[in-house]
């Protein structure tokens, strides 16, 4: 980039209720956040009815970054009701919006706000990735449900947990559920142009319970068909038809795996039969081996996101 260019300055803004546990490293993430067009002016934390030490771990990193600011509701009023309160204070034309319960990849405000140099943006979402191990049922739905929304935004984006819009409305109506669903709907409706940034990776907690995973997708499909109801607006993932190809791929997959399992074992059960025979048979111990050439070149591997992605609970870096 030219030195002389504008950075694209943005105002971050975070909703929490008894966040104690991670705003803490969620600040650390997005005050170390690697950043080359984009500058982040502010940190707006507000603090919605907290009862834990949310607020106290906010002013404990105000104090070492100017640029965080905490407004505190005393009673828990909704998250539009927090992000409202962001909207009247933050200065920039460009905001980012984040649950208090996620952590950003360290470049994933950049990969987000520099698409914005694109006058026709108006919105733009990070890619989900789960930190559940999928070693259970639940872990498992979330990282399936996450795979699943992942390839439905690179058709059509749905996009929440981490946004960034420009600032063309004040205030979300205190009815709406689903903020992100209606912050598209807004910029839709200006003109707008909504865009999924696959390299900008959000890491989140899914659900550890079926009752948990349950309760989350009860109120988001009741908040979606509110949505589409009284404001006219029909989100991508409501589209049964497009989901069913999606989950049909799926099922294909996992059908393809099953075969695949079978062709692994039966290329093992051979070879553990003309291992057999080479030792028991032949006398052929293998000290100095038939080689295979194709194992010669290692490449580097890539994460499936194609990025490198580092632990989430690695400390960022700043460059």
């Amino acid at each position: 980039m030219n030195k002389m260019e504008p950075l694209i300055r943005c105002s971050v803004g975070i909703t929490a209720h008894n966040e104690e546990a991670n705003i803490g490293q969620l600040l650390e993430a997005i005050r170390n956040q690697r950043l080359h067009q984009v500058e982040i002016s502010e940190i707006i934390v507000v603090a919605s009815g907290c009862t834990d030490r949310t607020e106290d771990v906010v002013r404990q990193q105000a104090a070492r970054d100017p640029r965080i600011q905490l407004w505190v509701q005393e009673k828990r009023e909704g998250k539009t009701s927090a992000i409202n309160v962001f909207l009247a204070n933050a200065r920039e034309k460009i905001c980012v919006l984040e649950s208090g319960d996620t952590l950003p990849h360290e470049d994933a405000i950049e990969n987000m706000v520099r698409m914005f140099d694109d006058p026709a943006v108006g919105m733009t979402g990070a890619h989900k990735v789960p930190v559940n191990t999928p070693e259970h049922i639940t872990g498992y739905l979330s990282h399936l449900r996450l795979k699943m929304e992942h390839q439905l935004c690179l058709e059509i984006p749905r996009l929440g947990e981490l946004i960034a819009f420009r600032k063309v409305f004040d205030r979300i109506p205190h009815d709406v559920a689903m903020d992100e669903a209606f912050v598209e709907a807004l910029v839709i409706r200006r003109g707008l142009q909504v865009r999924y940034a696959p390299d900008a990776v959000v890491f989140n907690m899914g659900p550890e319970t079926v009752g948990d995973f349950i309760k989350q997708r009860r109120r988001n499909f009741a908040g979606h068909l509110h949505l589409k109801e009284k404001y006219g607006y029909r989100v991508s993932s409501l589209e049964s038809g497009r989901v069913l190809r999606l989950a049909l791929g799926e099922i294909w997959g996992a059908i393809r795996l099953i075969w695949i399992l079978f062709a692994l074992a039966a290329v093992e059960g051979v070879s553990r039969i003309l291992g057999w025979w080479d030792y028991r048979v032949r006398k052929q111990k293998h000290v100095v081996w038939d080689i295979a050439w194709t194992t010669k070149e290692v490449k580097r591997p890539l994460d499936p996101t194609g990025i490198h992605i580092t632990s989430p609970h690695s400390p960022a870096r700043k460059e």
